[in-house]
């Protein structure tokens, strides 16, 4: 008798966990990564992280689930990019136009800091909640730019380094103490296109006027009451309460499920079936590199190799059940030579008959916009950074540093420039001519594949290029980017141009099973080839301190310092 209770509760217990209403929660404390990454650390520093692509596809396929009712998202002070947060607003967007539920909860936007990206976040849900002993940092769009010459100055260090053009920005900061002119109107557009952007968000979504926004923005930082006052919140309120108002409203018997649990639910029935048609997803992200992708153990992130690109572009391209190819860029560029391999197989797979759809996250500049260009359609958000179709190169000569400290150097070498890139003495004229050639041929190359790539004239190309960077919204007014959207845009995009069904199955590439993980690559024309690996970087935890000092890292076109706005 015993043993049949057991059973029938089991099995109601069962019943309850397939029936009841869900609410789909999305804890964004630690932040998101871009997708499953391919190369083994990452893999495993990313154990315990949501993907941004297991949340897009969950709320997706839950628009049509009739048992979810309900979306709550905990915005936490991990910093998201801006183009991060535009996919997931238009996510959320969508999920609440099919009748469901959305409530966006923060123990604070900011303690005692700026909150607007955050904050616009929560803007895109029905309701925001804030914990009563927070703030709201609404307090606008700021972009910082460091310039190092007279520091570098008094320690006798000279810097040697020519850009193409005047917005290739990036050796100001060793060259320069202030901004010109140029630097400050390339900077001035971005931050005005952001809070474009930023305003017309928080309008729509409070019912504020855009005009009272900015208001509110130059009033800010709000205490919590404040804030609720001003409109900017729905209620002051703990976790708890948040929560139980939640359940009331949906059904006390509602089951919370995190989205990217419930996205995996439906893995198997969107595996492709053998021999079925498929969208091949090649994710690149980091710096760019030549070599595999990968990151080191030691730290400074991940790079985007070109190796590993290559071979993923060229097995989905081999593919016959693969009939089109989204690449999902998010890197600020790097060396220029891995980035013309890349864009050489983006033209072949074109040239194959294959779409290719260009899907770019927070950064697709410099390097990054040169793996782009090539493709059939590049889909942006309106808060990307892209452009940046620019060059510069030189070197930093630490003689007198050096003598300071009381070190001295003697060289000894055959050939006129055997010693031309040692770090202790300067360019002679003719080798700052060698120089000067190589970053035009560089600009040059760069120019004529944007302006074959885009449709566009040589003259217009230049015009849009010398090194600017645009935001995705900009940069798509321009002809630069051909929609604004995210990932699934996309995906719906390539699926499109290649005539395939509009769920038609997505395959990240390449897939590979744990055996052929094991075995090394026969050839580089095998899919193994595109794995990733860890990498021993140089600089391993200073990567980015070496990148501000101009030392050498990933190459000539890479966007300088760091840029996400916050």
């Amino acid at each position: 008798m015993d043993a049949t209770k057991v059973i029938i509760d089991t099995v109601d217990r069962f019943r309850q966990r397939r029936t009841a209403p869900l609410v789909l929660e999305l804890d964004l404390t630690e932040g998101l990564t871009e997708g499953p990454p391919a190369d083994p650390l990452g893999a495993i520093m990313a154990m315990r992280k949501t993907s941004l692509s297991d949340v897009l596809s969950g709320l997706k396929r839950a628009r049509k689930d009739d048992r979810v009712k309900a979306l709550i998202v905990k915005i936490g002070t991990q910093p998201l990019g801006l183009a991060v947060v535009q996919e997931l607003r238009q996510a959320v967007s969508l999920f609440r136009a099919a009748g469901k539920t959305t409530v966006a909860f923060a123990e604070t936007f900011g303690e005692f800091g700026a909150g607007t990206v955050p904050y616009y976040l929560a803007t895109a849900f029905e309701r925001v909640y804030l914990q009563p002993s927070g703030d709201v940092g609404l307090t606008g769009v700021a972009m910082e730019q460091r310039f190092l010459r007279g520091a570098l100055g008094k320690l006798g260090v000279e810097y040697q380094l020519g850009q193409r053009h005047e917005y290739k920005t990036a050796a100001n900061t060793f060259t320069q103490d202030h901004m010109t002119e140029a630097h400050r109107e390339s900077m001035s557009r971005i931050t005005e296109s952001v809070t474009e952007q930023v305003v017309a968000g928080i309008a729509e979504g409070r019912g504020i006027d855009p005009a009272k926004v900015r208001e509110l923005i130059d009033r800010g930082p709000f205490i919590g009451a404040e804030a609720l006052e001003a409109g900017l919140v729905d209620r002051m309120a703990y976790r708890d309460e948040v929560y139980d108002e939640l359940k009331r409203s949906v059904g006390d018997d509602a089951r919370l499920l995190y989205v990217g649990r419930y996205a995996k639910e439906s893995i198997a029935r969107k595996l492709p079936h053998p021999g079925g048609q498929t969208v091949a997803l090649v994710r690149g992200s980091g710096a760019i590199r030549l070599g595999r992708s990968g990151r080191s153990p030691l730290g400074g992130g991940g790079a985007m190799g070109s190796d590993t690109i290559c071979a993923a572009l060229r097995a989905a391209r081999h593919d016959d059940n693969v009939k089109a190819v989204v690449f999902r860029v998010d890197s600020p560029g790097g060396s220029y030579v891995a980035s013309d391999a890349i864009w050489r197989e983006v033209v072949l797979t074109r040239k194959a008959g294959k779409p290719i759809v260009i899907s770019m996250g927070d950064l697709a500049a410099s390097g990054g916009y040169m793996v782009s260009m090539a493709a059939d359609l590049i889909v942006a958000q309106p808060g990307t950074l892209t452009g940046s179709i620019g060059v510069f190169g030189g070197k930093a000569v630490i003689g007198g540093l050096l003598e300071k400290m009381g070190v001295s150097s003697e060289t000894v070498g055959e050939g006129a420039n055997a010693g031309m890139f040692s770090s202790t003495q300067a360019f002679s004229e003719a080798q700052w001519a060698r120089v000067n050639a190589w970053l035009d041929r560089v600009y040059d190359d760069f120019v004529n594949k944007v302006a074959e790539g885009r449709g566009l004239s040589r003259e217009r190309a230049h015009e849009l290029a010398r090194g600017r960077v645009w935001t995705g919204a900009d940069a798509c007014d321009s002809g630069l980017v051909d929609e604004l959207g995210g990932l699934e845009d996309a995906l719906a995009l390539a699926r499109k141009k290649a005539g395939l069904a509009a769920d038609a199955p997505v395959r990240v590439y390449p897939k590979l099973n744990p055996l052929e993980r094991l075995r090394p690559a026969e050839s580089s024309e095998d899919k193994a080839a595109a794995l990733a690996q860890v990498r021993l970087e140089a600089w391993g935890p200073v990567a980015h301190l070496a990148a501000e000092l101009g030392l050498p890292s990933y190459g000539p076109l890479m966007l300088p310092g760091q840029w996400m706005i916050r």
